[in-house]
C-alpha cells in the first residue's frame, strides 16, 4: 500500500537533516584534527634554540665576558697569579745574578726579602762557595740570570690546616756566565711554590724540575 505523499516528505525531509549533521560533524573533526597537528609542528622547532640560548646566557656575564660555569670562584685571582709570577721569576733569575765582586750578605739580603725568611731558604739563597768561589774571583767571572713560569703546577688554598693560598709552577732558569773573556749558557727547570704571608706572594722552596731536591741549589756550595 502506498504511503501518503506528506508521509513520504516527512520522511525524505528527515533524511536530509541527518545528511547536513552528518557532515556538520565530520568538517568540526577535521578542522580540530588538523589545527592540533599544525600546533605541535609549530612549536617543536623553536624550542631548540631557546634552550641554546639559555645555555649561551648562562655562561656569559652581564658585561659579555665568560665566566665559570655555575658562578664558580677561583682560588686565585690572575691578577694574583701575576705577582705571584713575578717573585717566582725575580727570586730564581737574582739566585744566579751576581759577579766576582759580590758580597754574601749586600747579594743576599734583597732575595731573602722575597722568600718566607725560613732556615731551608737561608741555606739555599748563597753565592757560590768554596773552590768554585775561588775559581769566579781569578777568572773575575759574572753571571747574569733570566728566568721565565712556563706553566703553574698547582694553586691551592688549604682550608683545612690553615697554611692559606699557595701556587707552584715550572720555572725555566737561564744563566749565562762569563770568565776569561767567554761565555757560556746554562738553563735548567725548577718547580718553585710561593705562598701568601700577610697579603705578599713569597718563595717557600724550590725543587729541580724532576728531582725534588727541596731547596737546594747546584749553586748552594758544596
Amino acid at each position: 500500500m502506498d504511503l501518503p505523499a506528506e508521509g513520504k516528505r516527512s520522511g525524505l525531509l528527515a533524511l536530509a537533516v541527518l545528511g547536513v549533521l552528518l557532515i556538520a560533524v565530520l568538517t568540526v573533526f577535521t578542522v580540530f584534527d588538523g589545527d592540533e597537528e599544525s600546533g605541535d609542528s609549530g612549536s617543536a622547532t623553536p624550542s631548540a634554540p631557546s634552550e641554546g640560548q639559555d645555555a649561551a646566557n648562562g655562561d656569559t656575564g652581564a658585561d659579555g665576558t665568560q665566566e665559570p660555569s655555575g658562578g664558580a670562584t677561583p682560588i686565585v685571582a690572575l691578577t694574583e697569579v701575576a705577582k705571584a709570577h713575578e717573585v717566582m721569576t725575580k727570586y730564581m733569575a737574582g739566585l744566579s745574578t751576581y759577579d766576582h765582586t759580590s758580597k754574601p750578605a749586600a747579594w743576599s739580603g734583597p732575595l731573602l726579602g722575597l722568600t718566607t725568611g725560613e732556615t731551608q731558604m737561608e741555606q739555599a739563597t748563597t753565592l757560590p762557595t768554596g773552590k768554585e768561589w775561588a775559581q769566579c774571583e781569578a777568572d773575575r767571572c759574572s753571571s747574569k740570570g733570566t728566568a721565565t713560569v712556563e706553566r703553574d703546577a698547582m694553586i691551592s688554598d688549604d682550608l683545612v690546616r690553615d697554611s692559606g693560598r699557595s701556587i707552584s709552577s715550572v720555572v725555566s732558569v737561564t744563566a749565562a756566565r762569563t770568565a776569561n773573556g767567554g761565555t757560556a749558557t746554562e738553563s735548567n727547570k725548577w718547580l718553585v711554590t710561593v705562598k701568601e704571608e700577610s697579603g705578599q706572594w713569597v718563595v717557600s722552596g724550590f725543587d729541580i724540575f724532576g728531582l725534588g731536591d727541596v731547596g737546594a741549589s747546584d749553586e748552594s756550595g758544596e
